[in-house]
């Protein structure tokens, strides 16, 4: 049997032989699309030159560094969001994206601060996770000047200019989570509200959804000021026990 040739490979992509031409010389012209069209048939057809194309293609990609800065490592959610990053970023085929994720162990502002000054050095684009503090802000503002792009990842931040955000609406995420409570009490009572800490947007709009939910459809419920964990397991359990023993009726 005859090995394919350029006029085949052509036919197989659905691109003209000066396409498959190009492809192999490694012309920058060609769009990403026809390029991989090119790949993907010559991977099924067994095109000869399969190594080349394959390496012309790896070559004409962009090469991109996007940096994440995550909190604490020890929390499964965390390393979920780093893992589903990651992955995300292997599967773009416009572009060779190389994924810098950090992990905050020491949450206060400074280290914040000082943590996205540090991988934005490295990165073109850096979503960060952080707590809305002036030494933050302040850096994210150096960082964007410099003309990294900068996106506010799974909570909301404030910076002078537009601020892209990553996440989902809190104020949504409140208000289906009292629906949702309101929706399985059997009568109405007092409610417990914990939270990491206000300082972070995204739990500060889920507080005034969730309250604002029972002010509009519930209000014979009575809801407890917000007691704060400071995103430790060791003080959500001590509050948490306090809450219950402050309030056995809850």
């Amino acid at each position: 049997m005859d090995r394919p040739t350029i006029r085949d490979l052509a036919k197989a992509a659905g691109v003209s032989v000066s396409t498959v031409n190009r492809v192999i010389a490694g012309d920058g012209g060609v769009t990403a699309a026809r390029r991989d069209a090119v790949k993907e048939a010559a991977e099924r057809i067994g095109f000869y030159g399969l190594g080349t194309i394959q390496s012309k293609v790896a070559s004409s990609r962009p090469r991109l560094r996007f940096g994440a800065l995550l909190l604490q490592p020890h929390r499964p959610f965390y390393q979920n969001v780093a893992a589903a990053l990651r992955d995300a970023a292997a599967s773009v085929t416009e572009a060779d994206i190389e994924m810098r994720i950090e992990f905050l162990e020491d949450l206060s502002p400074q280290n914040t601060a000082v943590a996205a000054m540090a991988l934005a050095q490295e990165c073109q684009a850096v979503a960060i996770t952080s707590a809305v503090h002036p030494q933050v802000i302040h850096a994210i503002e150096e960082i964007a000047a410099r003309g990294v792009h900068v996106f506010a990842f799974i909570t909301q931040l404030s910076a002078a200019g537009q601020m892209h955000y990553i996440g989902l609406d809190n104020w949504k995420v409140g208000r289906t989570s009292a629906w949702t409570i309101a929706s399985h009490c059997k009568k109405p009572g007092k409610i417990g509200i914990i939270t990491g800490s206000h300082r972070y947007r995204n739990q500060e709009m889920k507080e005034i959804g969730f309250r604002s939910y029972f002010r509009e459809n519930e209000p014979d419920f009575t809801l407890l000021e917000p007691l704060s964990t400071y995103e430790s397991s060791t003080v959500a359990q001590e509050v948490t026990e306090k809450l219950l023993t402050d309030h056995p009726d809850l």
